[in-house]
Parts: structure tokens; sequence; C-alpha cells
């Protein structure tokens, strides 16, 4: 049951807002007493911990199996933002990131120090393998590269306020990160994804 009720509350917090969820929506919702979800949280705050960090599992599943398919470099990238895109396509239009921050500071705080970790591992990983694959330069200094486009990722959920606003930039994002590094082939391949992006 309590797998359940993180479940259900995960899935309403990211359609609906972190706080505009209330413990009776994610009763009803579930056909459920409310005393029922406080036999296993205590309020609230606990529940959108145990929602958040089971979001953050499930991302970095994702992640990893679409990094499994061993697609190149930079189609990875794309089918990484695409699963995030498809992650919050049914949610109302406020940043779920920038309202767990604004709400829940302490509880984003805990996440992000995870999230950082994780993050800045990913994007490490997605560089090498460019570097070996001959579609980003050989010269790059991976940890610089690793660190600016983890601050550019993160600056904008932390401080845009519309999902599908923060999604385009993102996309951006993705696009200026890639053209910094890119070797001429990578170019023809980033071409290629926003050419598919764009249909």
């Amino acid at each position: 049951m309590k797998e359940k009720i993180i479940s259900k509350a995960s899935e309403l917090f990211l359609r609906l807002g972190f706080k505009s969820v209330t413990m009776d929506d994610i009763a009803g919702e579930m056909c459920i007493s409310k005393k029922t979800i406080y036999k296993y949280f205590c309020n609230k705050e606990v529940l959108i911990e145990e929602s958040t960090s089971m979001v953050h599992r499930q991302v970095h599943e994702i992640m990893d199996t679409i990094v499994a398919k061993n697609y190149n470099a930079i189609h990875e990238n794309f089918e990484i933002r695409e699963m995030f895109r498809d992650m919050f396509k049914n949610n109302i239009d406020t940043s779920p990131i920038y309202q767990l921050k604004k709400h829940y500071p302490e509880i984003y705080q805990n996440i992000l120090s995870h999230e950082i970790d994780q993050c800045t591992q990913c994007f490490r990983d997605n560089i090498e393998k460019g570097i070996r694959e001959g579609l980003y330069r050989s010269d790059l200094n991976v940890e610089v590269y690793v660190k600016f486009y983890y601050t550019l990722i993160f600056h904008i959920n932390e401080n845009t306020v519309s999902e599908s606003e923060a999604q385009r930039i993102e996309l951006e994002a993705l696009e200026y990160h890639t053209r910094a590094m890119a070797t001429p082939t990578g170019i023809t391949e980033l071409e290629k994804q926003l050419q598919k992006v764009k249909v």
C-alpha cells in the first residue's frame, strides 16, 4: 500500500503541482481514507520526499536504459531530452522543479545534492563517448564542459516557472552545448537530430 500511495502521489504532484495537491486529493483518487495515508506518512512533506526520491530513481533507470541502447552520444542526449518531455507532458504548466524549490526548499536541496553527482557523471560519460566516436573534439576540457552544461540546465529548471518554456530553453541549451563541442561530423549528426525534433 505504501508503494501505491507514493506512486499515485508522484503522478499527482507532477501533474497538478506539489503545492496544490492535498492529502484529501490523494485519498480521493485512490478511494482510501486519509487515515490510511497518515498510517504510512506523518505529513505531506514526508510523502513529497518519498515521491521525489521515487521519481529520481525512475528517471535514472530510464536514462540507464537509453544509454544501454548504445546510440551515438548526440542521439543519446536527444533521446534523454525526449524522455523528460514525455514524463512531464501531462502536467500543469508550472515546472515541478521550480515549485519544489519555491515551496519545499529543504526537500529540493536534498534531491539536488544527489542529482548533481548523478547528472555530472552522466554528462561526463556522454562527452567521453562523443570524443571516442569522433563527434566531439578531442581537445575538450571534459570537466569544464560538464560544469558548463550542468550549470545551464539547473539554472533553466530552477528559474523558469513554465514547464513548456523550460523545455524550449533546454532544447536551445542542448544545441548550444553540442555545437560548442562538436566536430564537423558531430554538427551533421546534430542537424539530423534537430530535424527530427522539428517534425
